[in-house]
């Protein structure tokens, strides 16, 4: 069963997540906040799989909720959903340790998806979310110094990460190497550790912040 905590500052919308979670299979509610203050206190409670985590909210913002709760207890996903589609919220919510970012329009049946996708341990990081990292990494200068790992990787390891950056899934990185997705997960198991990554959207901001990527060598499309 997956434990999920809800955050958000709507009493409203928090009572409809806690409906529309409990009422999946395999899904609880373990707790519900108002302040990002109370998202902390709680996660280190109730040990959640999975956080549904608000940005705008009083006393601490899901940002920093969000930072607290990742490094406090790194076994713990946290997926944030907002209203502002902005580029600053998707880079400082991945970069506080945040496992996926929604908008709080996506359809109910996306909403659990992506629960239990981040709850299997990876990243909820779609197409369109790569887009807004892309734009924001081309507007910041380079110099974040590369991690140690970075020179260990094959080049095998290497065309993984740079495919990740660019925001393919497993089944596409399987088909763009001709790799069975068993070997997909190596490669990627791989990469998390030698990088020291939890996740993969610390692969792709990795990726960019190093240079490894950069917005003009994006795949066309993104």
């Amino acid at each position: 069963m997956t434990r999920v905590l809800i955050v958000d500052d709507q009493a409203l919308l928090r009572g409809s997540f806690r409906v529309l979670v409990e009422t999946a299979p395999g899904l609880s509610v373990t707790g519900e906040a108002s302040t990002g203050v109370e998202a902390v206190e709680l996660a280190a409670a109730g040990l959640p799989d999975v956080v549904l985590m608000d940005v705008r909210m009083p006393e601490m913002d899901g940002i920093e909720a969000t930072r607290l709760i990742t490094a406090a207890q790194p076994e713990v996903r946290v997926l944030v959903l907002t209203t502002f589609d902005l580029d600053e919220y998707v880079y400082a919510a991945l970069r506080a340790g945040a496992s996926g970012f929604l908008l709080k329009d996506t359809p109910p049946a996306a909403l659990l998806d992506a629960i239990r996708v981040v709850a299997s341990g990876e990243a909820l990081l779609a197409p369109s979310v790569t887009r807004r990292l892309v734009s924001e990494f081309a507007r910041r200068p380079p110099g974040v110094p590369a991690p140690a790992g970075l020179g260990e990787l094959t080049g095998r390891e290497r065309e993984v990460l740079m495919l990740i950056a660019q925001g393919l899934s497993n089944t596409e990185l399987g088909e763009h190497l001709t790799l069975s997705r068993g070997t997909v997960k190596t490669h990627i198991g791989r990469l998390l550790a030698k990088l020291g990554a939890r996740d993969r959207a610390q692969l792709v901001i990795a990726a960019y912040e190093t240079g490894l990527v950069t917005p003009n060598t994006a795949a066309p499309g993104l």
